[in-house]
């Protein structure tokens, strides 16, 4: 099923999407992609709460990356909703975003692990600002505190957007689509799709 509101003929009817798309070899998106997110490090973590089918987001640091940097890492309480939510529903959502409008969008399957040496392996310190200690000697923030989990995100489909252009090179763009009706080409808009990420997973990075 899909929606259209009307015809444009022969020409684009979203000419901006139209001038983004652009193919480029596997490595160069594998080397993009895990880039960005490597640098831009928090994303929106969205999930499907299971008793009223709602869809929550919630912000996420990313812990670590695994399979040449395509499935990621989240540390999370594991007596948190959103262990709930993953335990209805393991697709989730992904959404990095930069200052500049750069972007990355990861869907997924998720699982959790409480296993103990995942957890020491991937542990930060930081985690105790997080989660405190609740003064039982078992409960206190530490790797073998039993709350600690980590969400494992196995990507099925990766889409993002990065550009090369400053700031002003942007502006210029957009001020010369308003006045023109020329829609800017400053962000090239790539997908990484499933067949190519088991391959990934399978054969290694791209040389």
């Amino acid at each position: 099923m899909s929606f259209s509101n009307t015809s444009t003929g022969d020409a684009p009817a979203d000419p901006y999407t139209a001038k983004a798309k652009d193919e480029v070899p596997l490595k160069e998106k594998i080397s993009e992609f895990t880039n960005f997110i490597n640098t831009c490090k928090f994303g929106m973590m969205t999930t499907r709460i299971g008793e009223t089918g709602q869809m929550t987001s919630r912000a996420m640091a990313l812990a670590a990356t695994e399979s040449h940097g395509i499935d990621l890492l989240f540390h999370t309480n594991t007596e948190s909703g959103k262990t709930d939510s993953l335990a209805s529903d393991p697709h989730i959502n992904i959404a990095f975003l930069d200052s500049s409008g750069q972007w990355a969008s990861v869907a997924g399957v998720a699982t959790v692990s409480t296993d103990r040496s995942m957890v020491h392996k991937y542990y930060s310190p930081a985690l105790k600002a997080w989660l405190g200690d609740l003064g039982d000697g078992k409960h206190d923030g530490g790797p073998d505190d039993p709350r600690i989990g980590v969400i494992g995100v196995r990507s099925e489909y990766v889409t993002y957007g990065v550009t090369g252009k400053t700031i002003i090179g942007r502006a210029f763009e957009v001020a010369k689509g308003v006045a023109t009706g020329e829609t800017p080409g400053f962000m090239r808009v790539r997908d990484i799709g499933k067949e190519e990420l088991e391959g990934v997973r399978k054969g290694g990075a791209p040389s």
